[in-house]
Parts: C-alpha cells; structure tokens; sequence
C-alpha cells in the first residue's frame, strides 16, 4: 500500500475544490455570469478526486516521502484544475495556470488584461485561491482532513514556513483550528474595515482576502493606487502588518498572554525593518510628496513588499532610483515564520546574522565556544544547515531564473525583479512587470519558468528540491516521528 497516500491526499483536495467550484457556479448564476467555466471544473474535480481517492490509501503515519509527495502533488494538482476557469475568461493554457498558481501560492503576479470585462465571479475566486493558499495546508486539515490524524501533523512541517515548528496546542489539529481563528477573525474585521473606508461589499470582501493572505490580488487594475483614498490605504497598513506576522504568537496575544508578540526577537526585528524601510522610503520621497503623503506611501510599500502582499498605492516604478533599490531590497526580506507571507523569512535572516556573528567571535577568539542564540533559544546546528540549505538553494533558484528571463529577452532590471517577485511570492516587481503592468508581454517560457519559482517559493524549495535527492528514494522505510 506504500506510494498510495499522495493519490489519497490529492483527491482529497480536489473534492473540496468541487465543492468550492459548485458554490461558485451558483454566485456566477446569481450574478447572470457564465457558469461553464466553474461547473466543468467542479465536474473534473468531483471526478478525478473520486477515482484518485480510490486509488489512494488513507494512511495514519506516512512515510517522509509519500508525505512530502502528497504535499507536492496537492500544491500542484488544485490550482492547475483551479485554472479551468481562468480557460473560459479567455486565457490562455499557460495564462491561466500563471494565474491560478498566483493565486494558490499567495504571489499576486497577474497576466490579466482586459479588468473591464473579467466577469467579478473569477475575480471572486481569484482572491479566495489567495486567501486558501494563505493560510495554507492548515486551512485544508480544519476543512478537509480531520481525519489524517498523525498525516496532518507531518504534512504540517512539511510545508508550514519557518525554519521550525510553533506549537500552541499539543495536538495539530487544535493549533491549526487556534490559527483558523485568528485568520477568519482578521478577515472579518479587514472586511469591515475596508467597508468603512468606502469601499462596496464585493471590494472589501475580495481585497480583505488577498489582504490577510499576504497575496496581493484586486479587483482594480491599480491596485489600491486606482481607489485615490487614503482611508483604504491605512486599513491595508493595518491588516497587512498582521498578514505578515506570526499567527502562533497572534494566538498567544490574544488569549492571555499580550506581550507575546513583544517578547518575541523575529517580531520585533520585522517591526525594524519595516521602521527602517520606511524611513528610508521617506527621505528618497521627501521632495516628491507632502509630507503626510510620503509617510503613507512609504509606510503602505514597505509593509506591502516586506510582507510579500505586492498592494501598490502608488506607481512605485517611477520612484527615484533610491527608493528603487530600497524596495528590491526589502524583497529579499520576507515576513516571519509562521506567518502568510512568502520570502526568506525574519527568522532565518536572525539565524543567519547571528551566526555571521559567531563567526566574528570565533575569529578574535578561536578557542571560545559560543553558543548560536536567538532570542532565548539555542539554534541547534541541525537547524542552522537547514538555513543555510535554503538560502543557498533559493538564491541559486533566483540567480538561474534571472539568467534565463534575460535570455529570453527580457531587460535585466525586468528579469532580476520578475525573478524575486515571483520566487518570493511578491507579486510585482520593476520595469516590464512594474504594478501597473503585468507578466503577460514576458515570453512564454519565462512565464512557464516564473510558474515553477512560484510553486518553488511557496513549498519552501526545500520540499521541492529534496525529492531530486536519490536518498529520499532510497529510504522509503524511513518514517517521521509523531511529535506531541
């Protein structure tokens, strides 16, 4: 029954999409929108999640590749079904898998070009694959999986952010059910809040997912710069600094402990450097922009790249090349561990400076042993090869795909930006692929290349790349322990 989980996780997943896509089919018909495109795609996935899930073998302790399989397969099986919709919108094969991968990896690049006569019931779904892919492979347990008891705890360090696990709870599904809570409770009151800024009620709900989601998606073609509203752009401010957040220690702050999120040394660097880019921000903008202006717009791109959401409220393209380069570097940045947005990640880059430190030390004093600490905790240095694993495999994956975008004849400030905004699930990036344009004049191939880094980005690379490892064939015996 070995190598028969994966089938059973991905048929799974696509009943829960025919699900999804039946209760789309009625608010198309409700809308007076066509309908073929969301009842074809709930048919197919009824269908081949049926047959898949016959084939497949619920199992309570797969092994660490049927899991990581299952993982893979998920994240690549819903939004290329997903994208059936996108097909009746008019796009293309390749334009919809773009899109609709966009979307399940909380990345917010587009190949939309036409926003006037996108029917609103794709625009729809377009944001809530966002607002799935935020909160991830937890969402899915609560929904879909209660019964993959043990499954759902080794899928969840298989594709959960961060360079370690966050326990709230002894038992997976209670902590993914306290992080639910969070994420629908947030999403209810960033709904809320876009409706007293102005905002209608098909707006705030399709931007309040894309917002909480870290994902980036509107409905309007310029993004929040295409409201004009100030109001908006603080209610996004708000909401987009707890996307990027951890949302174990959003938990904790709200259910007895408040200072948990002060305490924590990723979250108070990640106020840091959101500070720190901001004024940088300002002083590149300050004869730009009335004062109160340049705050806002400093504050709300910022958050919006560190975070990798990918909102403008602005045309930040045409920015001055100092404030340029402070927005490419903050892409490199990443939200914290545990949180929906893509990138590096806070923790790591901690991991990494202090370890950078260690090193120093180790220089001046060779003799000295010096343990690796972040915060209150000792990083065992299983954890620090882990890191550098990563990074190193992420810059790589960053360095190929930029090389090969400009040999398909794409600028190099379009390739190197196009490259990090997708890998990192950003969204926009500069040049060709500024925020008032999109992805859809890249060659086709890069498009297809810019796909994988998304599908790359959000797995972690990691769980990607280790599958091309030989050992992991060879150890098919080899289980992950139950943790709590």
């Amino acid at each position: 029954m070995r190598g028969r989980f994966a089938p059973y996780l991905l048929g799974v997943g696509l009943l829960a999409l025919a699900l999804v896509m039946a209760a789309f089919s009625g608010y198309a018909l409700l809308l007076r929108e066509p309908i073929e495109g969301f009842a074809i795609t709930a048919l197919t996935a009824a269908a081949l999640g049926g047959l898949l899930l016959k084939l497949g073998v619920r199992q309570a302790e797969p092994t660490r590749r049927e899991a990581l399989l299952g993982v893979l397969l998920l994240w690549s099986g819903v939004p290329l079904i997903g994208a059936i919709p996108f097909v009746h919108g008019d796009l293309t094969v390749l334009n919809a898998i773009f899109e609709s991968m966009s979307g399940f990896t909380t990345t917010g690049a587009t190949v939309l070009l036409d926003f006037e006569s996108f029917p609103k019931s794709l625009f729809m779904w377009r944001a809530l694959t966002q607002w799935i892919g935020g909160v991830g492979i937890i969402v899915l347990f609560i929904a879909v999986f209660p019964q993959l008891a043990i499954a759902g705890r080794q899928l969840f360090f298989a594709e959960a952010p961060g360079p370690t696990e966050e326990r709230l709870t002894p038992r997976l599904r209670y902590t993914a059910s306290a992080v639910l809570v969070v994420y629908i409770s947030l999403t209810l009151l960033c709904i809320i809040g876009y409706l007293l800024a102005g905002m209608t009620l098909y707006e705030a709900v399709a931007h309040a997912f894309t917002t909480l989601s870290a994902g980036g998606f509107s409905p309007n073609e310029l993004s929040f710069a295409g409201y004009a509203n100030p109001a908006t752009d603080w209610v996004a401010i708000v909401f987009m600094t707890f996307a990027g957040a951890n949302f174990a220690l959003q938990y904790r702050a709200v259910t007895g402990k408040p200072l948990a999120l002060l305490r924590d040394s990723e979250f108070r660097t990640y106020l840091g450097i959101i500070l720190i880019g901001t004024l940088l921000l300002i002083f590149a903008l300050w004869d730009r922009y009335p004062v109160l202006e340049a705050v806002r717009h400093s504050l709300f791109q910022a958050l919006s790249i560190i975070t990798t959401t990918g909102f403008a409220s602005t045309d930040f393209a045409t920015w001055p090349l100092p404030a340029q380069a402070v927005l490419v570097a903050l892409m490199f940045v990443g939200g914290s561990a545990g949180s929906a947005a893509g990138g590096i990640k806070v923790a790591r880059w901690l991991i990494i400076s202090r370890q950078a430190a260690r090193e120093l030390r180790h220089t001046l004093h060779p003799r000295a042993v010096v343990p690796l600490r972040v915060g209150q905790r000792t990083v065992p240095e299983e954890v620090l090869r882990a890191v550098a694993a990563f990074v190193t495999l992420y810059i790589g994956l960053f360095a190929v795909t930029t090389l090969a975008l400009v040999w398909l004849g794409a600028d190099f400030v379009t390739a190197l930006t196009a490259a990090i905004a997708c890998i990192g699930n950003i969204g926009p990036g500069l040049g060709a692929v500024g925020p008032m344009l999109n992805f859809a004049e890249l060659h086709p191939v890069s498009r297809g290349l810019l796909t994988f880094g998304m599908y790359a980005g959000r797995l972690e690379i990691v769980t990607v790349f280790i599958l091309l490892d030989a050992e992991t064939w060879r150890l098919p015996r080899l289980r992950l322990k139950a943790r709590g």
